[in-house]
C-alpha cells in the first residue's frame, strides 16, 4: 500500500530537503506538501523535483481548519510537521503571531490527524525548548525551560503533542533538532547573514562578543534522522537530533570569513539579544540507537554551504530585503 505522507512547511528550508529525500528514497510514497508560502517559504527550493504525479503542493495555512481537513479527506497515513514561525528576533517583536501559528496551528493539525486516524504524527521541534546549558548536554528527559517567545511556542506545541499521544493515543513522536545549516536557508539566519553580508562587503553583526555556542547539524544529516525516526521511532517518544559538534558563534563567523577570503574587520559587535541562550548541546544517542549517524563534518558542511550561497546570490538578493540585517549571531 502506498504511504500517503503530509509534509507541512515543505517549501521551507528543512521541509524542502526532507521532501527531496522522500522522493529520492520512497518511490511508492504519495507526498502532500502543505505550505502557506509565508515570507520564508519558497517553491524554488523544490523546482528541481523529479516528475512525480504522486507529489502535490497545496497552498494553505495550518490554522485554516477547513483547508487542513480537506487534505486529510484525501487519506493521510503520516504527518511530518515542520511548519512554524522560527525567527527568534521576530518572536520578541511579535510573540502573539508565534503562539497563533506554532501552538494553534499545531493543535489544528493534531485534531485533524486524530479524526483521520493517522498512523504516525512526526512533530519537528527544536533544542531551544530546553533553554541553555553551560556544561554537559540535554537528554530527552531534561526539563523544558524556554527563553524566547519562539522557544516557548515550540515547547507549548510539544506539550500538546505529548498530551494527544497520552490522552487520545495518537501515535506521535517529537524530534528536537539542533541548529541546521546548509543550502537554501533563508537569509535571515546566522550563517546566511554572515555569508551574504561578507560577500557584499557589508558589516557582519555579532551579538555581544559572539561567545554563545551552538551545536550545528548539516541539513541533509538532519532530514535523514527525521526519516529514520519516522520509520523506527516509538510512539509517544522524544528524540534529540544533533551532530555532536559545537562552535562558538564568533569562531563560526571567522571560519566563514576565511572561506570567503574576507578580513575579520567586517565583524561588528552589537547589543545582545534579550534572553540570549549561551549554549545548546544535545545527547542524540537515542536517535543513533535507531541506526542513524550524521555523515557530514562541520568543515565539509560549512565549505559546501558557503559555496552554495556564492553560486546562488541572485536567489539570495531576491530574498534579502529586510532580512540581511535580521538574525545576528
Amino acid at each position: 500500500m502506498d504511504k500517503k505522507i503530509l509534509v507541512t512547511g515543505g517549501c521551507g528550508f528543512i521541509g524542502s530537503h526532507f521532501i527531496h529525500l522522500l522522493l529520492r528514497t520512497r518511490p511508492d510514497a504519495v507526498v502532500y506538501n502543505l505550505d502557506s508560502l509565508s515570507y520564508a517559504g519558497d517553491v524554488a527550493r523544490l523546482s528541481d523535483l523529479p516528475d512525480r504525479s504522486a507529489y502535490s503542493f497545496i497552498k494553505a495555512d495550518i490554522r485554516d481548519k477547513e483547508a487542513v481537513r480537506s487534505i486529510f479527506e484525501r487519506g493521510v497515513d503520516i504527518v511530518v510537521h515542520f511548519a512554524a514561525e522560527s525567527h527568534v528576533d521576530n518572536s520578541i517583536n511579535e510573540p502573539a503571531l508565534f503562539a497563533d501559528v506554532n501552538v494553534c496551528g499545531t493543535l489544528n493539525l493534531l485534531n485533524a490527524a486524530r479524526e483521520a486516524g493517522v498512523r504516525k504524527f512526526v512533530h519537528i521541534s527544536t533544542d531551544e525548548v530546553y533553554g541553555d546549558i553551560e556544561n554537559g548536554m540535554f537528554t530527552e528527559d531534561s526539563p523544558m525551560n524556554p527563553s524566547s517567545p519562539y522557544s516557548a511556542s515550540k515547547a507549548s506545541a510539544d506539550l500538546f503533542v505529548k498530551s494527544y499521544a497520552r490522552t487520545f493515543s495518537l501515535p506521535a513522536v517529537i524530534i528536537r533538532c539542533s541548529n541546521n545549516y546548509g543550502p537554501w536557508q533563508y537569509p535571515e539566519k546566522f550563517m546566511p547573514v554572515v555569508i551574504c553580508n561578507a560577500e557584499m562587503g557589508r558589516q557582519v553583526p555579532i551579538y555581544a562578543r559572539g561567545e554563545n555556542s551552538r551545536e550545528w547539524i548539516y541539513v541533509e544529516d538532519c532530514v535523514r534522522a527525521i526519516l529514520t525516526i519516522m520509520d523506527k521511532g516509538d510512539d509517544g517518544e522524544v528524540y534529540n537530533v544533533g551532530s555532536g559538534h559545537e562552535e562558538r558563534n564568533i569562531d563560526t563567523a571567522k571560519a566563514i570569513l576565511a572561506l570567503l577570503g574576507k578580513g575579520e574587520s567586517l565583524l561588528s559587535y552589537v547589543k545582545d539579544r534579550p534572553g540570549h541562550d549561551i549554549r545548546y548541546f544535545l545527547d542524540s544517542s537515542k536517535a543513533r540507537s535507531l541506526g542513524w549517524e550524521p555523515g557530514t563534518g562541520f568543515d565539509e558542511g560549512l565549505t559546501r554551504t558557503v559555496a552554495w550561497y556564492r553560486d546562488n546570490m541572485e536567489w539570495v538578493k531576491k530574498k534579502m530585503t529586510g532580512a540581511i540585517e535580521g538574525e545576528k549571531c
